[in-house]
């Protein structure tokens, strides 16, 4: 029976693995959209060798161990083809190699399924192996090397193949541990006499270990010590004096060794340094949010990203691709192992087996949750392997072994369970890795779905512009349907390209390396196809191409023939202007100088942080400058020509809303009251009031994105994001723009200054009369400079433009 549950697990294990391996082939295609391709073979071979591994194993396993536990090796096989798959997608050089790696593990493991299940050889030689294995890793101090080129040397080889004596050598200390407590039990010896031989060899252990600057497996060593004394004296004490020596060699870690203490830094705040030296644990994090609920599909992420993905980071890497469903069932297979081990543990016909087996799945929980946690943040990384998965054939080789000697134990066809007088031990360590691991789903979830929407819109995201260059950004339009901000070129080299560049600073930018800015970034996710599309189309481009659907294209308020006039003139001076529409609050011109090109971001990025003109700043909406006597037309409606107390000073800004900031689907800067208590306010909030004297007293919402053009509906108008208000009684706003009118003018007009730490201010405000029989129009400049005559120019040769078209 136990051959038919074993056998037909691991068809269901190739299945799944098929699928993987057919879907990574056509994940070119599928990504490029097209069948015209170059698809990815080479995996197959992977498949193939994990095929050739699982059937001769099961048949000797069916042969020589018929009482087996059916559902260990059928875990084990799938977790490690599932690894080398994806090491092979992420790298095929190196997944060459974890196969080959594969074939040694099958020769090893076809040989010790012919082992004794009494395993009575690991009990007799246990001084023998264990100083084999201390030797091993003692050498690494004089011989050691790093196969990356840099980095601790833990390895001993040459010429492309290496070994790391400290995978095995926590088998080692296991059955050592096992066998010298199996023997001295009975004895029944006080706890120190009993145990301070096992201290002193683990101490030596562990010593070596610290030496090698190796803190990850040397809390291993030191967590498996604690399991396997606790299993066999029931004792808690020694769980606390474990932790105590844990916690010390993370403060003495943190203090005495550099990668330590970036580590720990990295695990506690890593958002403070997101591009330095918490980018690993960033990145690995985005992956995990990338991933979401489904993943993005084999081959379809982008886990590169991650460094280290085919080792430390693998759980993220498959997190990204396989998303919260397939980190859950990974780490339900994981649980399978422990819950099978914990169980062959108990039904272990002597003390020394039941022990190698409690710490042999020990070994599997405590490894597995320490890469997991420090993938997810819930523990400091540590650098060890994830079992099964992670590149590295000493890993691979270690972990079936491990699973060989858990199957050898539960082989037991007509041997009884010694007696277990205190089986609470047991009970608890499958408690606490149960724990531990519902716990790691737990986080992913949180990651993947809770905090992933907003995870996923940080800049440095980098798999947001991987993903621009796969799918069509959506067009921003002036209000004439002239292109402003479009996309070019075709499926996997789609690039933004910028028809006006004038408006840099207004409708911003979507760049890979310098992120998002302006309308690109306020109006990004329909730009990026997440809003305004259909949740079946959205969810249905994620399924399948792992992707966002086409953006969608935004109509904006501005007038591209009134703007060009206004940059024209604005040309070699600072400040801003805009043209606004009083009654509607439609911006039809909002024009920054100086501005920039940002389709030279890469060649002036860098330097436009430092400029001192500072072009990356909207001045419109931005910019902040000294009110000044640009209020003195807005004091005389309320109040008239008298002198102003400070409290009527105030209900004037209140009044005309120039303490909030006004609501725009672009970043607008709020009001700022300088050291000598005068307020500073952007031109937009001047032009917002200045149109109050426009329209008969009521200030508009601003407008500057009007509407989506969704795929079901068409144009689809969107909302002003503020709402209106009455600053004044009509007959008041009247009567304060008929007496600012200019003479023989349709319009009337203010001119006023203000003097600010970094240079002078020249407002100047104009507007049409109430009586205006078509749409009435504000213009505000503001110039940082003292030059009356250009600010009067710019404004009223861009409001007789705009009445004149």
């Amino acid at each position: 029976m136990n051959r038919v549950i074993q056998g037909r697990l691991l068809k269901l294990a190739a299945v799944f693995l098929f699928l993987q391996t057919l879907i990574i082939t056509l994940a070119p295609a599928v990504r490029l959209r097209t069948w015209e391709v170059d698809y990815r073979w080479s995996q197959w071979l992977a498949l193939l060798a994990w095929g050739l591994f699982a059937v001769l194993v099961h048949l000797f396993i069916s042969s020589r161990l018929p009482d087996v536990d059916p559902y260990l090796f059928p875990a084990a096989a799938l977790l490690s083809g599932w690894g080398i798959l994806t090491v092979w997608r992420l790298d095929a050089g190196f997944g060459a190699r974890q196969a080959l790696w594969l074939l040694v593990v099958m020769i090893v493991f076809v040989f010790g399924l012919g082992l004794p299940t009494t395993l009575e050889f690991l009990r007799k030689y246990k001084y023998l192996l264990l100083s084999g294995g201390l030797l091993l890793t003692a050498l690494t101090l004089i011989f050691g090397t790093n196969p990356a080129g840099y980095g601790p040397r833990l390895w001993l080889g040459c010429c492309g193949v290496y070994f790391q004596p400290s995978e095995p050598l926590k088998l080692l200390l296991v059955a050592y541990l096992a066998a010298y407590l199996a023997d001295k039990l009975p004895v029944k010896l006080s706890a120190f006499p009993l145990i301070y031989p096992t201290l002193l060899v683990s101490g030596i252990a562990i010593l070596l270990l610290l030496f090698q600057r190796d803190l990850g497996t040397a809390s291993i060593f030191v967590a498996l010590y604690t399991v396997i004394i606790y299993l066999a004296t029931g004792r808690r004490r020694t769980i606390l004096i474990s932790a105590v020596i844990l916690i010390f060699m993370g403060f003495a870690g943190y203090y005495l060794v550099d990668i330590i203490r970036l580590r720990l830094d990295s695990w506690s705040n890593p958002w403070s340094d997101p591009v330095g030296d918490s980018y690993q644990i960033i990145q690995s994090i985005l992956a995990i949010a990338n991933g979401g609920l489904e993943g993005r599909g084999p081959g379809l992420g982008s886990p590169a990203l991650v460094p280290v993905a085919i080792s430390d980071f693998i759980f993220a890497a498959l997190a990204e691709e396989t998303g919260l469903i397939g980190t859950v069932g990974l780490i339900a297979i994981f649980g399978m192992i422990l819950i099978r081990g914990l169980r062959a543990a108990l039904f272990a016909p002597d003390m020394f087996r039941r022990l190698l087996a409690g710490g042999v799945t020990a070994y599997f929980g405590i490894q597995a949750l320490l890469i997991i946690g420090g993938n997810l943040r819930l523990l400091p990384l540590t650098g060890v392997t994830l079992p099964f998965l992670s590149y590295g054939g000493s890993s691979l080789l270690t972990s079936f072994i491990g699973v060989l000697i858990l199957m050898l134990i539960s082989n037991h066809l007509e041997e009884e369970p010694a007696p277990l007088p205190k089986p609470q031990p047991y009970f608890a360590l499958g408690i606490f890795l149960s724990l531990g691991l519902f716990t790691a789903a737990l986080a992913n979830g949180w990651w993947a779905v809770v905090r992933g929407p907003d995870l996923l819109t940080r800049p440095d995201n980098p798999r947001r512009m991987i993903e621009d260059s796969y799918v069509p950004r959506g067009i921003l339009f002036d209000r004439t349907n002239a292109p402003i901000n479009t996309t070019e070129g075709e499926t996997g080299s789609y690039t933004r390209v910028y028809k006006y560049p004038d408006l840099a600073a207004v409708v911003g930018y979507n760049h890979p390396i310098y992120s998002q800015s302006g309308l690109e970034a306020s109006l990004d996710e329909y730009l990026r196809g997440l809003r305004g599309n259909p949740s079946t189309i959205i969810w249905w481009n994620h399924l399948l191409y792992g992707m966002a659907p086409e953006g969608l294209d935004v109509r904006l308020s501005l007038d591209l023939s009134l703007q060009s006039r206004a940059d024209e003139m604005m040309l070699g001076h600072r400040g801003a202007v805009i043209l606004l529409n009083a009654q509607t609050g439609e911006i039809y011109v909002m024009s920054s100088h100086p501005t920039f090109n940002p389709s030279h971001l890469n060649e002036i990025g860098a330097r436009l942080n430092k400029d001192p003109n500072k072009p990356l700043i909207n001045r419109a909406v931005q910019g902040l400058y000294p009110i000044g006597a640009m209020i003195e037309p807005f004091e005389q409606a309320l109040y008239g020509n008298k002198t102003l107390t400070e409290d009527e000073l105030q209900t004037v800004y209140e009044t005309f809303g120039f303490k909030r900031a006004p609501l725009l689907r672009i970043q607008a800067a709020g009001p700022v009251t300088d050291s000598e208590n005068n307020l500073h306010i952007s031109p937009l909030q001047a032009a917002l009031a200045s149109a109050a004297l426009s329209n008969h007293g009521s200030a508009p919402a601003p407008r500057i994105a009007m509407a989506v053009n969704t795929p079901n509906e068409g144009w689809v108008v969107l909302p002003a994001l503020g709402t209106p208000f009455e600053a004044l009684q009509a007959p008041a706003a009247d009567g304060t723009a008929q007496a600012l009118r200019v003479s023989g003018q349709n319009y009337w007009a203010h001119l006023g200054y203000a003097e600010s730490e970094e240079s002078p201010v020249t407002w100047f405000i104009t507007g049409t009369l109430p009586n205006w029989q078509a749409s009435p129009l504000v213009v505000v400049v503001a110039l940082e400079e003292n030059n009356a005559p250009l600010a009067q120019r710019i404004g009223q040769e861009l409001l007789v433009d705009a009445l004149s078209p």
